[in-house]
């Protein structure tokens, strides 16, 4: 399946809130659709969704005009919306049934998911008895029920602890392989490159970039070099150096990132290391984190 988000434009209020919004989504590939609060991540979802129409633009799937009442979504809000004094069972055959399910079908969903996210104690229970934690997992378990076409995950690891972070990892992995389609919203970056093979990035409204995030991580990676020195701090490590004038320097808590001058290759420092008798830990060409996409190119346009 193929998802495509072609020049969406929504005003509230005489406001242009998102400006000529266009990006993909294939199935097999999670896209990580990322920004700042306030960026247009749930405005944009929200007119895919048909929660309000867009002002102009096109949501299209597989060639057709995208109609969220014939194809089966499934979406987690970072707004939580379910009944806390109602039983869980109960609640999420509702949801089930909403989403367009038979009984015999959301019942069988329900009590998989329920089973699945390891609450199969607490199915008579209120929402309202169970821990943060909990509810979290039986808010993100409606969201899968009837086996949706497309997912949307606005930040689903809110409030898990790192067992059930990596159950819900293991989960969404799962999913993706069985050709779904899934969009991605976080801002914990680390989760995002768990398993999104994709990125978008939006800022005010606007697309700034969108595609690949390896290649785009090799794109960015320019002339630089990981260094570490077991026996050296960082910041020894960066006085021993200073003497090398073709060297820019920046570093984190572990290791130094070294950015080489033009005409300058890896093999010249790494010669120098060796002459010097520096004990080299690591010595890596540097990959930017997903973190450092974000920063960089919200930074540039900011």
């Amino acid at each position: 399946m193929k998802l495509e988000i072609r020049n969406i434009d929504k005003s509230f209020s005489g406001t242009q809130i998102l400006h000529d919004v266009s990006f993909e989504v294939v199935s097999g590939k999670a896209m990580g659709f990322l920004g700042r609060n306030g960026a247009g991540k749930t405005t944009t979802i929200r007119a895919l969704m048909g929660v309000f129409k867009q002002d102009s633009g096109k949501f299209i799937l597989d060639g057709a005009r995208f109609n969220p009442e014939k194809t089966r979504v499934g979406y987690l809000p970072e707004e939580r919306g379910m009944y806390a004094k109602e039983p869980i069972l109960e609640q999420l055959v509702y949801f089930g049934r909403l989403r367009g399910g038979s009984k015999e079908e959301s019942i069988r969903s329900a009590n998989y998911w329920i089973e699945r996210f390891e609450l199969g104690d607490y199915k008579k229970k209120k929402l309202e008895v169970l821990s943060k934690g909990n509810q979290q997992k039986i808010q993100i378990s409606q969201c899968f029920l009837n086996e949706p076409d497309i997912l949307i995950l606005d930040e689903p690891f809110s409030g898990l602890d790192p067992i059930n972070s990596q159950m819900l990892k293991d989960i969404i992995i799962e999913f993706i392989g069985k050709e779904r389609l899934v969009i991605f919203s976080s801002h914990q970056m680390g989760y995002v490159e768990d398993f999104c093979d994709e990125i978008t990035l939006i800022n005010h409204g606007k697309i700034i970039l969108t595609g690949d995030l390896k290649e785009i991580k090799r794109q960015m990676r320019s002339n630089k070099i990981r260094l570490s020195a077991g026996e050296l701090s960082t910041g020894e490590l960066k006085e021993r150096l200073q003497e090398l004038p073709y060297l820019s320097f920046e570093e984190d808590r572990k290791s130094l990132i070294l950015e080489l001058a033009d005409g300058k290759t890896p093999n010249d420092l790494l010669g120098y290391l060796l002459e010097k008798g520096i004990p080299i830990e690591q010595f890596s060409m540097y990959e930017p984190s997903l973190q450092d996409i974000f920063v960089a190119k919200v930074g540039d346009e900011e």
